[in-house]
């Protein structure tokens, strides 16, 4: 990487680092002073009243905010790269046109598309790092992502009733509660249906329940006939097995959640509904939901790449312009490619594979930066 090379990738990278600092402390201080009571009152204050009320009660708050808001801005990282490549691309750019250094690379006999090259050098390299962050830090920190305002000061996620689940092989899990932590089944019952009349054959009631090498490990466990002719028959149970996994029931429960999990979690998972996979429906759902949360990402990824190409064409100019006026120009068209490349990334189309669905975004973006880049005068 020679002398240019190095200062227009400087240049990038400070700008980029500015974006995103910026970025978080607004997000921070928006959701800090829209939620000021929230935070006072919070339930960790009311556990240790001896706090106070006074200059140490902010300072903890303001330490317990931070706290509640690490993980949330590594989270948010992941979204908002798209828009701080385009974003500190096109200040770079601006900098590099008011003080004519553009004209002074063309000067030199250099092609304005060699002045791309460290853009993309950087931008290729921040979406690495986003793909590192979604492969093994966020995937750590997800349960801390299930907080809430109110929540600040708690590390884990807690008990809650396990609403009725069906699981890929059409059977419906309930139970009283629902350790997310300890991945630990409390007053469960599982009923299982028979696969023509949908009506339940048997039912399962278990004391407890713990998620141990693949399967439910069943404590005080019967399996009980709802047959005509054979109702009060009992099976003993000690083993279930199943595809919802304590990880797959915090997706069915916290939609974030399933935002976060890392590609080899999604495949594991995928292969243990291939498994169990008899009720198509459900199973056909799931997998869906597995697919975009790892191909979607590699969509959503290079769709982003190609925004920054599409957005480059406006700033790559051989004579000084208004780079305001280009910028507006810029503007739609940037924010229209971000948004088409995650939501068509998240969203279902009638008919065709999931797999094809997610890269829509990145099949109809190619074409449109091939011919933007093509009229750019160099």
């Amino acid at each position: 990487m020679n002398l240019l090379d190095r200062y227009i990738a400087r240049q990038y990278l400070i700008n980029i680092i500015i974006l995103l600092v910026i970025l978080s402390c607004f997000v921070i201080t928006v959701d800090f002073s829209l939620n000021l009571g929230r935070y006072w009152n919070a339930r960790f204050f009311r556990e240790n009243p001896d706090v106070g009320s006074g200059v140490r009660r902010v300072l903890v708050t303001a330490l317990l905010v931070i706290d509640l808001w690490w993980p949330r801005l590594l989270h948010l990282f992941n979204f908002l790269l798209g828009l701080i490549l385009v974003g500190a691309m096109g200040f770079t750019l601006s900098q590099l046109v008011r003080h004519r250094e553009l004209v002074a690379v063309l000067t030199s006999g250099q092609s304005l598309f060699r002045v791309a090259r460290p853009f993309l050098v950087v931008a290729v390299g921040m979406t690495i790092l986003s793909a590192l962050n979604q492969q093994f830090i966020t995937p750590r920190i997800a349960d801390l992502l299930t907080r809430e305002s109110r929540d600040i000061g708690r590390k884990e996620i807690g008990e809650s009733r396990l609403r009725p689940t069906v699981d890929a092989a059409g059977r419906v899990f309930y139970a009283n509660t629902f350790d997310a932590d300890e991945g630990v089944l409390t007053g469960l019952y599982v009923w299982e249906k028979h696969p023509e009349t949908r009506l339940p054959t048997r039912c399962l009631i278990a004391d407890r329940a713990v998620w141990r090498n693949g399967a439910w490990t069943l404590e005080g466990a019967a399996w009980h006939s709802r047959v005509v002719g054979s109702l009060g028959k009992t099976e003993p149970a000690s083993r279930l097995d199943t595809d919802l996994d304590p990880t797959m029931l915090k997706m069915k429960r916290y939609a974030i959640y399933g935002q976060n999990v890392s590609f080899t979690q999604a495949a594991a998972m995928l292969r243990r509904l291939d498994s169990f996979g008899s009720d198509k429906d459900v199973a056909q759902r799931n997998r869906d939901q597995l697919v975009r949360a790892g191909l979607g990402r590699i969509s959503s990824m290079m769709s982003g790449l190609l925004t920054l190409l599409i957005t480059m064409s406006f700033f790559l100019q051989r004579e000084p312009r208004s780079m305001p006026l280009q910028a507006l120009k810029c503007a739609p068209i940037g924010i229209g490619a971000i948004i088409a490349g995650v939501v068509g990334a998240s969203a279902t189309v009638p008919g065709v594979p999931t797999a094809v669905s997610v890269f829509i975004p990145f099949m109809a973006l190619t074409p449109i930066a091939i011919a933007m880049l093509s009229r750019v005068r160099t």
